[in-house]
């Protein structure tokens, strides 16, 4: 009888405290959802890029996700250091190089053109890969004929392994829950351009080897992502080519995109199953808040996209939506910008059918809008 009366009590203490810290949390949950953005304060990651006291303090701090938290990032890189010499191109010179990102020591593989360099040094295409299995990832494996195809045609290639990914140092983050992969890719912009000075060349030339002023971006999937980011955050990119891209806005990948196929690869590591989780509990779903998701997505910011875009995508890809490219190019022509989109029926993810046309289209893009009249 004493045993059954303790229970009851101690059931009865039970039900008043979780009765108690449910109605807190509901409240908690309530406030975070209906605040503005500008009077946001994350602690779902560490960006050290965010300046927490700039002027208004910590009411007028960003998201560490969106896109004024990356403008007002510092992005230095670093002298870009040759790790290992690889097997030459076909009239191009490969390396195993590393950089600095955030304290990180990042590798990526970079490529030069054989022959006489260009008066102003030659332009450049930073390469960023799509989602790869971080553990599974190396630095000269995959996009293999990709980045031949731009280095043949007289283009430096910059391709940064992201961190975690490789021998590069960090954790791996993933592309869509963090902005660290783009922070990576905006200190590789920072590191090439360092080569302008004649000084800085680690790759065993006098001179200038690259033109700053002709810098170009390239995106996969992911990539495509971290390249429409990249392009509205910096204006050093001149222009950009996207292939099958997560280029849709935030409530896109959110309403749009694991729906219609569960069981993509982008949700196969448990940070891309956890952001979405996190993100809709703090700050609501984007009827609720369309503020703060317009706030973290690039694609309401095309009015100061650094260049032009081209984009390539296959109707029938089971990984991305096409409808997100489709969507890309028409908020480009809303905000009266230049961009084309190319449709590929009956292709994949990686346009394997169509590789050759593509590539050709990409190249030509570049070599009009990077290298003009040369």
């Amino acid at each position: 009888m004493f045993l059954k009366r303790k229970l009851t009590i101690f059931l009865g203490i039970f039900v008043i405290v979780a009765g108690f810290l449910y109605f807190a949390r509901n409240k908690l949950v309530y406030f975070s959802r209906n605040k503005s953005v500008s009077n946001v304060i994350n602690d779902l990651t560490d960006n050290p890029n965010l300046n927490l006291e700039n002027e208004g303090g910590l009411e007028n701090a960003q998201h560490p996700l969106s896109i004024e938290a990356l403008r007002r990032g510092e992005y230095p890189g670093s002298d870009i250091v040759v790790e290992q010499t690889l097997e030459s191109g076909s009239n191009y010179k490969r390396y195993i190089v590393s950089y600095k990102s955030e304290g990180l020591k990042i590798y990526g593989l970079f490529t030069v053109p054989n022959g006489n360099r260009p008066e102003n040094g030659w332009p450049v295409i930073i390469f960023n890969h799509g989602y790869i299995p971080p553990a599974h990832y190396k630095t000269t494996e995959r996009y293999i004929a990709y980045v031949d195809s731009f280095a043949r045609n007289g283009y430096i290639v910059f391709k940064p392994d992201y961190r975690g990914h490789g021998n590069s140092e960090g954790d791996a983050s993933g592309g869509y829950g963090s902005n660290a992969y783009t922070i990576d890719v905006l200190n590789a912009v920072a590191s090439i351009k360092k080569l302008k000075d004649p000084s800085s060349t680690p790759f065993g030339r006098s001179g200038s080897i690259v033109d700053a002023d002709r810098i170009g971006m390239w995106g996969h999937s992911m990539g495509g992502s971290i390249t429409l980011k990249a392009m509205v955050t910096t204006k050093d990119i001149k222009a950009g080519v996207i292939w099958a891209g997560v280029v849709g806005s935030y409530q896109d990948l959110l309403e749009n995109w694991r729906r219609r196929r569960p069981t993509l690869a982008v949700t196969s590591f448990p940070q891309a199953r956890r952001w979405r989780q996190e993100l809709v509990e703090r700050y609501g779903e984007p009827s609720e808040n369309p503020e703060f998701w317009a706030s973290i997505s690039a694609t309401s910011f095309l009015s100061d996209i650094s260049g032009p875009l081209q984009l390539h995508h296959a109707p029938s890809d089971t990984h991305v939506p096409y409808e997100f490219s489709q969507s890309l190019e028409k908020l480009m022509k809303e905000a009266e910008k230049e961009v084309e989109l190319y449709a590929y029926e009956g292709d994949d993810h990686n346009l394997s059918k169509n590789f050759s046309l593509a590539i050709k289209r990409s190249v030509e893009f570049f070599d009009k809008n990077l290298k003009g009249g040369d």
